[in-house]
């Protein structure tokens, strides 16, 4: 993958020990009642629980969510040259072909670098088997390290969707306590089949929530991005991904915006999708339908035309996720929330907690 020209002002030790170790329920914690700082360019720092979204949200508001549904995308495989290894599922391409990430078994605490073009991956004791075929994209995909990440791969033998439905798990690493079951990893909206790893800042959402705030006149509204891995080396860009957002999406987005709303962005997810389907005009932006691959990485750089508001989990030092972050709430704004959030021992990652950021409209 390419490197990006940019890199996070935001500046703050990884806070190892503090990363979520299991699903906030199984950790005798509703989904809804995870943590959430506001950090907002009017108002300051609010440490609250994301229950209370809704009383930081405005009639006329939209919050926009991703309907991507987690796939089983984790397997076990045996590498003829590795012995072995981890398998992810990263997306199909249109061609038939997978991109695929090959990791250390059993935890898939690494990625395996000194793959090479022909390798075989038996998966599950042979019930599908893939070829290595070369780096995606080519030339090669560790930008930052030696060797290759990424691969498109093909399936010279099996189903392999079948075979992931029935052998595969959720992928997860190692920080996590144990596995957890699919359904760990779903959020409320989701129901499109397709995301390698969870729409994770969509999880602290439940229906009684979203309901408290259509009632309170925010509108909810979905489109779709199938997510990628996300195990991106430090400076990595985020790998092309499938999206759609719908006319009545866009739409909706464009009337709120027209009325004096805010476009809150549920996760980085959202952020992109929404910003792949804008159309600039000599009157500004807007969103329209629009589906396929999308290549948009959103930075300080090129920052967002539409989205102005982002609710999103804790991002990792130097990850891409943080430019978006940054692009979308400011480098000011987001520096105060990630240094409040390790003072005060917010939980990182995919189960962890929550940040709600809200930039001062100009």
């Amino acid at each position: 993958m390419p490197l990006l020209d940019e890199r996070p002002a935001t500046s703050f030790a990884a806070p190892r020990s503090v990363f979520a170790p299991a699903p906030a329920e199984r950790r005798g914690v509703a989904r809804d009642r995870v943590r959430l700082l506001v950090s907002d360019g009017e108002r300051g720092l609010n440490h609250t629980r994301f229950t209370h979204l809704p009383e930081h949200l405005h009639p006329g508001d939209v919050v926009v969510v991703n309907d991507s549904a987690t796939v089983a995308a984790q397997l076990d495989a045996l590498s003829d040259r590795h012995g072995p290894v981890v398998v992810h599922l990263a997306t199909p391409l249109p061609e038939g072909t997978w991109v695929v990430e090959v990791r250390r078994a059993p935890d898939a605490d690494r990625a395996v670098l000194d793959a090479e073009p022909g390798d075989v991956l038996e998966i599950a004791a042979g019930a599908a088997r893939l070829r290595l075929l070369a780096p995606y994209p080519e030339p090669h995909s560790s930008p930052t390290g030696t060797g290759n990440r990424l691969w498109q791969a093909e399936v010279v033998h099996g189903d392999l969707p079948g075979v992931a439905r029935r052998y595969g798990r959720p992928i997860s690493y190692g920080y996590l306590a144990d596995r957890y079951p699919l359904a760990d990893y779903q959020t409320v909206f989701g129901h499109r089949p397709g995301s390698a790893e969870m729409p994770s800042a969509g999880r602290p959402f439940t229906a009684d929530l979203v309901t408290r705030l259509v009632a309170r006149g925010v509108v909810v509204a979905p489109v779709t991005l199938h997510t990628g891995v996300s195990s991106q080396e430090a400076g990595e860009a985020p790998q092309p991904e499938r999206f759609e957002v719908t006319a009545t999406t866009a739409a909706v987005v464009n009337a709120a915006r027209a009325g004096g709303g805010r476009v809150v962005a549920v996760g980085t997810t959202v952020t992109r999708a929404l910003e792949s389907a804008v159309h600039s005009t000599g009157d500004g932006a807007t969103v329209v339908a629009a589906r396929g691959w999308t290549s948009r990485v959103v930075t300080p750089a090129d920052p967002p035309r539409i989205v102005d508001g982002l609710i999103t989990g804790w991002h990792d030092p130097e990850a891409s996720h943080l430019l978006l972050v940054e692009a979308v709430a400011g480098r000011e704004l987001t520096q105060r929330a990630y240094a409040a959030a390790v003072e005060a021992r917010y939980l990182w990652h995919e189960f962890g907690d929550s940040a709600l950021l809200l930039p001062a409209r100009g």
